[in-house]
């Protein structure tokens, strides 16, 4: 009977610490954003840099097709100055050889990976061929997305859907004409949906995101696009 008893402690310890283990590993730290990189990186205001998971957009300033509209995304999704949740993936790395933290990104109720793939501003990359928890919506809503050509599947229509290599939109072209991916206008602008401030926005950030220009500035100028005053912004 005693060492029944002992069996039955030790299992039950062993069950509590599993159940710690899990409970741990699914709980993910928080952070605020203090500026966004490119489509698919942003930095901390902790000064962590954190690569987005399984996902690849255009490389920003390689004059690649669609890379700032795809990082004027991502400040619509985790604006400068919000809170996000950083959520590690077991099945894949923690941090890159350059010391960025690999995180799916959380903001309110969005999947701010998946979101991105889900609006056509990224495509999954399955770096390795390493597929993470979410690699099977990713590669669902990349299909959808190609289908239904929104984003980069529309302004770049060389762009394979490859999720085992880095995106290739080919050399900047026309830009699609999409509405901003916040959904909201700041009212500081008419004439087309400027996104709100912030983020920071200039004139290509807005061609980008195919908005007809130029706009009326009929308030602040937050994003300072009216630099001659004459009451019209990127003419």
């Amino acid at each position: 009977m005693r060492r029944r008893w002992q069996l039955v402690l030790v299992v039950g310890a062993l069950a509590l610490g599993a159940a710690q283990l899990t409970s741990a590993s699914t709980t993910a730290p928080t952070g605020i954003v203090a500026s966004v990189y490119d489509g698919d990186t942003l930095t901390l205001s902790s000064g962590d840099r954190v690569r987005l998971l399984q996902i690849d957009t255009p490389e920003l300033g390689s004059g690649e097709c669609y890379s700032r509209a795809a990082r004027a995304v991502l400040l619509a999704l985790a604006p400068v100055g919000s809170r996000v949740l950083l959520e590690t993936d077991a099945r894949l790395d923690r941090v890159d050889r350059y010391g960025r933290l690999l995180r799916y990104v959380h903001h309110g109720s969005l999947n701010v990976n998946v979101q991105l793939v889900k609006r056509g501003a990224a495509a999954p990359y399955f770096y390795g061929g390493e597929r993470g928890k979410y690699a099977a919506r990713l590669l669902s809503e990349a299909q959808v997305a190609r289908a239904a050509k929104r984003g980069l599947w529309e302004a770049c229509p060389g762009t394979r859907l490859d999720p085992y290599r880095a995106v290739d939109t080919g050399p900047s072209g026309p830009p699609a004409s999409t509405p901003p991916p916040s959904g909201k206008c700041d009212p500081n602008y008419a004439g087309a949906c400027v996104p709100p401030y912030p983020p920071d926005l200039d004139c290509a950030d807005l061609r980008a995101l195919g908005l007809s220009l130029p706009v009326r500035v009929v308030g602040s100028d937050p994003h300072r696009l009216d630099g001659d005053h004459d009451g019209l912004g990127c003419e």
